[in-house]
């Protein structure tokens, strides 16, 4: 009899299996999405010079300042406003409460999240942007590499209950787009979005719900229980919490909404029963500063 892999080891080899049919679904959804000229491609701020930055793989040999270089072991490039303006980061909750599906025939929170970031980033990066993941772990760049990059680091799960982006490394004057179910301490993400907006960064704040977390269609017993397993609840009236449970769920998204607005970030909702092609055309619009109806 032979010995079953570790838990780790399992979830790392069924993640890997996922990964060419996530990229492929990506590039697919983002081939639906017709592409005019991306408002990135014009002129940013200006040209005035930002600061020297490492040279990455994807710039070119004209791009690198040589004689800055010359001073160090390393090559730079200098980068100008309009160059830093077209940096984009992502962040896709890889929270345990995004692994929530009510219904097998839905997909789970975190599915569509990271397939809308994905899908995002094919747009993105044919759009001449630079594409990275919030934090420091990737940086903003061009190219096919930086993709199947984003893709892997996409999959990534977390056991906790709930999470927070990383905000560090976000450059002056980028963008962003943070999609989750917010369902957590919004402490950590209102540190984010502020240390964003003192950056200069604005971008979106997208909401990924089950339809089951709109209505509580809950009655009679019932164990709650987060998918991480470190919260549980039973009650034997399930529809006696409903009004409660309605109120909270309104409030969260006004609190949202007020820290976007104080913030200059913009707030959206997606439900997973909905069309993962309209909610790819809202964030493409929305990103691009056109109108997301």
């Amino acid at each position: 009899m032979g010995i079953a892999p570790p838990p780790l080891r399992a979830r790392a080899e069924a993640e890997a299996a996922r990964l060419p049919p996530l990229l492929a679904q990506a590039e697919h959804l983002a081939g639906t999405v017709l592409l005019g000229e991306h408002g990135r491609r014009r002129a940013g701020q200006g040209d005035d010079f930002w600061q020297y930055r490492p040279a990455q793989p994807g710039d070119s040999r004209q791009m690198i300042d040589w004689r800055r270089s010359a001073r160090s072991d390393m090559q730079y490039v200098k980068q100008r406003e309009w160059q830093i303006a077209q940096s984009v980061m992502l962040w896709a909750d890889p929270a345990a409460s995004m692994r929530f599906t009510s219904d097998r025939n839905l997909p789970e929170k975190a599915d569509r999240a990271r397939l809308l970031a994905l899908a995002m980033a094919v747009l993105l990066l044919r759009g001449g942007e630079r594409v990275g993941l919030t934090g420091t772990t990737l940086p903003p760049r061009r190219g096919q590499a930086q993709l199947a990059r984003l893709a892997l680091a996409l999959m990534q799960d977390s056991d906790a209950d709930y999470a927070s982006p990383d905000m560090a490394g976000l450059l002056p004057h980028g963008r962003a787009l943070l999609i989750s179910d917010f369902m957590g301490d919004l402490a950590g993400l209102r540190a984010a979005l502020t240390a964003a907006a003192d950056r200069g960064v604005r971008g979106l704040l997208y909401q990924v719900l089950d339809p089951a977390e709109e209505v509580f269609p809950y009655r009679g017993r019932t164990i709650f229980e987060s998918v991480g397993g470190t919260l549980a609840h039973e009650t034997l009236k399930a529809n006696e919490l409903r009004e409660r449970y309605l109120a909270r769920l309104a409030e969260r998204k006004s609190e949202l909404s007020r820290l976007c607005h104080a913030t200059g970030w913009r707030l959206g909702l997606h439900h997973t029963s909905e069309s993962a092609q309209s909610a790819l055309l809202w964030l493409y619009r929305a990103m691009d500063g056109g109108t997301a109806t």
